[in-house]
């Protein structure tokens, strides 16, 4: 049955609403169109219906008053009840890392379960776009044979480019976006989903679009891990890795962008090491030697095991300033600095920390799981106040990049820092306090 068109106005239904599935869909009822979220978990549905974002993500909380509040943007755990209005389905859930790298298909297949059962007899036509993060071939091979012969549906991959703590920004303002599939008309009604915003849509094969958001993933990683490399290197050699990498940034024909090209702490999150995982898992299974894919995680492990011996050298009670995998986020999951506190805590050395968007109060689910799983007294160690920790500490760890008013405390204390993410102000406090 082929799509049909129109400029009549197209609902969208946001399968799960985590990171990327609360922000895609606030954000696409903030460009104008309606947008019906679903989740199994009752908590999320009830925050977004109560005009509450379910998880802290810079400018998230005011776009869902916002577009709730107009009737553009609702929640609901009924799949049929939602797939009833939809015109589009874009499914948002995660993709884990499985024990031997290769990415967990569970809640794809649960949520292409229930739309296969919600659309039999169904005319009108429904275009699925997988937004998840999967390996390419996963659409034609899991979600395609899922679906059946239903000819209303159509099959895209869109994947997402959100950064956690800057995803609002990274959607309304894109630099890349992408969508690939079969059917043309499918390809060109999602990417029309998108046409407010200020980018020209990648229309690609499905294939393509699935392989594309591996090769952004991978060449982020392999950019972070080279210049910690060279800039741990360079400490041994008295050259400043900075001022090396800065110098290569300035070559913007050959070296291509500056982003994540400054020496600093170990990746974490629950993109790159996952992504990863699976692209290694997948080339051993193919027999393709990929050495340098392989070294990165390598490199990353090394990496903070350089930064885990540098904090040990450190004397006294240590505040530690960041918990999250980076700044602005409140995602705990594969943090480098939960590592870092669990061999501190192993060691017996005596550590508070500072994260102004993680209380145990405030986070929740997985993210909570993580926390407490990995180290299960965090709630004696946890300060609240940036105030405290730099009244009990005696010296400081960075770990990731502080806001301006934070930064600032930190300088003004006089305390001795360990500067683990390369911040450039902590090199010239006094520029600091002079507010330049």
């Amino acid at each position: 049955m082929p799509l049909l068109l129109s400029d009549s106005p197209v609902t969208v239904a946001v399968f799960g609403l985590g990171y990327v599935g609360c922000v895609t869909a606030a954000c696409l009822a903030k460009i104008g169109r309606r947008v019906i979220g679903i989740d199994q978990d009752e908590y999320k549905v009830q925050s977004l219906n109560a005009k509450k974002a379910p998880f802290f993500e810079p400018g998230l909380a005011g776009i869902v008053e916002e577009t709730v509040s107009m009737g553009m943007l609702s929640a609901s755990g009924s799949v049929r009840e939602v797939l009833e209005a939809a015109d589009v389905a874009l499914i948002c859930v995660g993709t884990p890392s499985e024990r031997n790298g290769n990415l967990g298909l569970d809640q794809l297949c649960r949520v292409c379960n229930g739309i296969t059962a919600a659309s039999a007899g169904r005319r009108r036509p429904l275009v699925v776009a997988i937004r998840s993060t999967v390996f390419p071939g996963t659409c034609e091979e899991v979600v395609m044979p899922i679906l059946g012969n239903n000819p209303a549906l159509q099959v895209v991959s869109n994947p997402e480019f959100l950064r956690e703590g800057v995803a609002v920004q990274d959607f309304l303002y894109p630099s890349l976006l992408v969508v690939g599939g079969q059917d043309r008309a499918a390809v060109e009604l999602v990417a029309g989903l998108y046409r407010e915003l200020p980018i020209e849509a990648c229309l690609v094969s499905l294939r393509t679009a699935e392989m594309i958001k591996y090769a952004c993933n991978a060449f982020h990683a392999v950019k972070i891990a080279f210049a910690n490399e060279i800039g741990a290197l360079g400490e041994k050699l008295g050259v400043d890795g900075r001022e090396v990498m800065a110098t290569l940034c300035r070559d913007e024909k050959l070296n291509i962008s500056k982003a994540y090209l400054t020496p600093g702490f170990a990746f974490g999150g629950s993109c790159l090491p996952k992504d990863l995982r699976a692209l290694n898992y997948r080339a051993s299974r193919l027999d393709v030697e990929t050495p340098l894919i392989e070294s990165v995680l390598a490199s990353n492990r090394e990496h903070l095991e350089r930064g885990i011996h540098a904090v040990l050298d450190v004397p006294g009670r240590i505040g530690i300033v960041g918990l999250a995998f980076k700044e602005d986020t409140d995602d705990l999951r594969e943090s480098p600095v939960v590592t870092l506190v669990e061999h501190l805590i192993g060691k017996g050395r005596n550590l508070r920390i500072y994260d102004p968007h993680i209380s145990l109060d405030s986070i929740y689910g997985s993210n909570r799981n993580f926390l407490l799983n990995a180290v299960p007294h965090i709630s004696g160690l946890l300060e609240p106040r940036l105030e405290n920790l730099l009244a009990w500490a005696d010296h400081l760890v960075i770990t990731q990049k502080p806001a301006g008013d934070v930064l600032k405390l930190i300088t003004e204390s006089g305390l001795p820092v360990l500067n683990l993410v390369g911040v450039p102000e902590l090199s010239n406090p006094a520029a600091v306090r002079a507010g330049e």
